[in-house]
């Protein structure tokens, strides 16, 4: 039991349920899951669906935050890359051709890629402080994204490429598997292999990890092409989900809230340890909550207060010194409870 109250997840899990709970209860159709077609309908599957995106971002960012960095670009790149795809559907002949489709997702990758990995030259080549070096692509990218749509919102009507956001396979959404598969791969790679220990060394001590023959500076600059790569992705799934490459609402903010569920699960923005469940139970947070706000009809002027009082709630909830001073009072009291009962046993006997 001590284990399990130690462990980083359970207050995140715990949020996460409290959640549900709430919603169900002022909504009892909010658990239920209904089969038509084939296919998986109902609230929780939009929230699966819809946290996509922001899953993406979030792994990535889990990545670069273990290596004690950060990256404000990731809602840029999205913007760049669903800006390459959308340019290449709407440039061709057959804009509902699957190989069509394909190309361009392969080119937005690629170009996300590049991104990604210009943001790890700068950090771990020339030293730059991630922070700085990540901002120039955060302001430049939106304007790299409006010369490539030509200033304009770039609309296309294709059915395999709009099947990445609303298409389902084995029942479930598609983005979700695609979230799902992201999930997998990175768990893999990093705890199965020693890449992960390796990570979270660089993140704690860079230069004892240097000095131990760690390769600090592959592994910062694979940390942020990794990060390109899934904003790349999510920017493609967002795209899909509204047709069109809209380069000023593409990723717009995404990055405080991929850094926000990163935070809610429990990694340390001091680097090192890192947990990718911890960011997942995060996502799912903060997708969870959104649909609350909705629910409950909050006016879009006050959500992102209502949004701030309960990740305030979450964040403290979480911090090891609240916690840690709540078990001291509590071995106080029954420290103070055990000689009452002593005296009563006493006062009994005689």
């Amino acid at each position: 039991m001590n284990a399990i109250m130690k462990s980083r997840l359970v207050w995140p899990a715990s949020a996460l349920i409290l959640l549900i709970l709430v919603n169900t209860i002022a909504r009892p159709q909010f658990i239920k899951v209904t089969v038509r077609d084939g296919e998986l309908y109902g609230a929780l599957i939009d929230i699966l669906r819809n946290s996509a995106p922001l899953m993406l971002v979030a792994l990535g960012m889990t990545i670069v935050i273990a290596t004690r960095g950060i990256d404000l670009s990731v809602g840029a790149i999205m913007a760049v890359s669903g800006a390459v795809a959308l340019t290449i559907i709407d440039g061709s002949g057959d804009p509902g051709n699957l190989a069509t489709v394909l190309i361009a997702v392969v080119v937005a990758l690629l170009v996300s890629l590049v991104l990604g990995a210009w943001n790890g030259l700068l950090v771990s080549v020339l030293g730059i402080q991630p922070i700085i070096a990540t901002l120039v692509l955060m302001l430049a990218g939106r304007g790299v994204a409006l010369l490539i749509t030509g200033g304009f919102i770039t609309t296309v009507n294709s059915e395999p490429f709009s099947f990445i956001a609303t298409g389902y396979l084995v029942a479930l959404p598609f983005a979700f598997l695609i979230s799902v598969a992201a999930i997998a791969v990175v768990a893999l790679i990093e705890r199965r292999t020693a890449l992960g220990v390796l990570t979270e060394s660089v993140g704690i001590n860079p230069e004892a990890s240097r000095l131990a023959g760690v390769r600090s500076r592959g592994i910062i600059w694979s940390a942020y092409a990794v990060s390109g790569v899934l904003a790349g992705l999510a920017g493609i799934v967002y795209a899909s989900n509204i047709r069109a490459a809209d380069a000023n609402a593409a990723g717009l903010f995404i990055e405080l809230y991929a850094i926000l569920a990163v935070v809610l699960g429990g990694t340390s923005l001091n680097g090192g340890k890192f947990s990718l469940a911890g960011t997942v139970i995060g996502v799912l947070i903060i997708q969870t909550l959104e649909s609350t706000i909705l629910f409950l009809g909050v006016p879009s002027a006050q959500s992102p207060v209502f949004f701030a009082i309960v990740v305030v709630v979450v964040v403290v909830a979480q911090s090891s010194r609240l916690r840690s001073d709540l078990a001291r009072l509590f071995r106080r009291s029954g420290a103070a409870a055990v000689p009452d009962q002593d005296r009563e046993k006493a006062e009994v006997a005689s």
